[in-house]
Formats: C-alpha cells, structure tokens, sequence
C-alpha cells in the first residue's frame, strides 16, 4: 500500500492483478450473479444490468493500459466501480477489490 510508483511497484502491482484477474475466472462462469453478492448489486446499483452499464462504461471509456474494478468501499461497505491506469491498485486506496477487468 506504501510501495513507491517505479519498476518494482509496476511489476509487483501487474503481477498481482493479472493473478486477481485470472481467479476471477472459471469454467462454466460468468452472467448473473446469485446469492449475497446478487443482492449486494442490486442495493448499490439498482439491478445487474445497471452495474453492467457502469463496468462497462469504466471499461470501455478507459484509454490505454489500465484496469477497470469493482470495489467494495470499507468505510461505506458499499460496491463502487472505479478505473485505474497502468498498474494502480485500488488496494493503495483502501478499498477492495471483487472484479476486475484489464483494459488495452
């Protein structure tokens, strides 16, 4: 969380999301979430669909290398989509990441 931006912060912090990126993957994964995390969605964004839109708008409207996330807020406990740039880490910020996507 302390780490200096330079060399070893880049390839530690790419290191790190393109393994948190990976996990998020599964066989016969995908779509609609189920369980707490549907419910979680549904209170912060309004429905799945809304969160599809702001992942995708993060995402997509993000220029050059960097990485679109969503988030848990700790001190609002509450889901948030961010993008980060290059190999920022939303765990500098002190949140959490859930999700993320690596945007070229």
């Amino acid at each position: 969380k302390t780490a200096k931006p330079g060399k070893v912060f880049n390839a530690a912090a790419q290191t790190w999301n393109h393994t948190f990126y990976w996990q998020s993957m599964g066989p016969k994964a995908g779509g609609a979430p189920t369980g707490a995390i549907k419910e979680r969605i549904a209170k912060d964004f309004g429905s799945f669909e809304k969160f599809v839109e702001a992942f995708n708008t993060a995402a997509g409207g993000h220029f050059g290398s960097g990485w679109a996330w969503l988030v848990v807020e700790p001190s609002t406990k509450k889901l948030r989509v961010i993008s980060t740039h290059d190999a920022a880490n939303p765990l500098r910020d002190g949140l959490v990441p859930v999700l993320t996507c690596d945007v070229w």
